[in-house]
């Protein structure tokens, strides 16, 4: 049983970006999903894919840079623990790398980037941040 599977989905995918694999496989929930959602939209996944089953599983093809092979998530944290929830209002959301990455955000109107939350006007619990 894991105890933090969020911790353990950004793990995942950090590891696999250390290792320079191009496809993670991971258990899915609605979270999982829409964290990778978000991380498509902004461009630091290649593509993902959910799959049903009797264990459902998220598929998540992992983007490198064409020239260099970097990966395009350089650095992917969570902020908000089990045993140490970290909320932000709209006035005090974070800004990650000065503007250059992202702060995923679970609101009341969904899981959202920091740059929705503050155009909504809406602050949450600030599970990770992605640069």
């Amino acid at each position: 049983m894991i105890t933090d599977p969020i911790a353990d989905f950004l793990t995942r995918i950090r590891n696999a970006n250390t290792a320079k694999h191009k496809m993670v496989e991971v258990p899915a929930s609605k979270m999982k999903l829409a964290i990778a959602n978000i991380l498509f939209e902004q461009g630091y996944i290649v593509n993902y894919k959910f799959e049903e089953g009797i264990k459902p599983t998220l598929k998540i093809a992992l983007k490198y840079h064409p020239k260099t092979k970097m990966p395009a998530i350089s650095t992917i944290t969570r902020i908000s623990k089990p045993g140490l929830r970290q909320y932000a209002d709209s006035e005090n959301l974070p800004r990650v790398m000065n503007g250059l990455g992202i702060a995923i955000i679970s609101t009341s109107k969904g899981v959202i980037t920091d740059k929705e939350a503050r155009a909504q006007g809406i602050g949450g619990e600030v599970i990770c941040y992605v640069s």
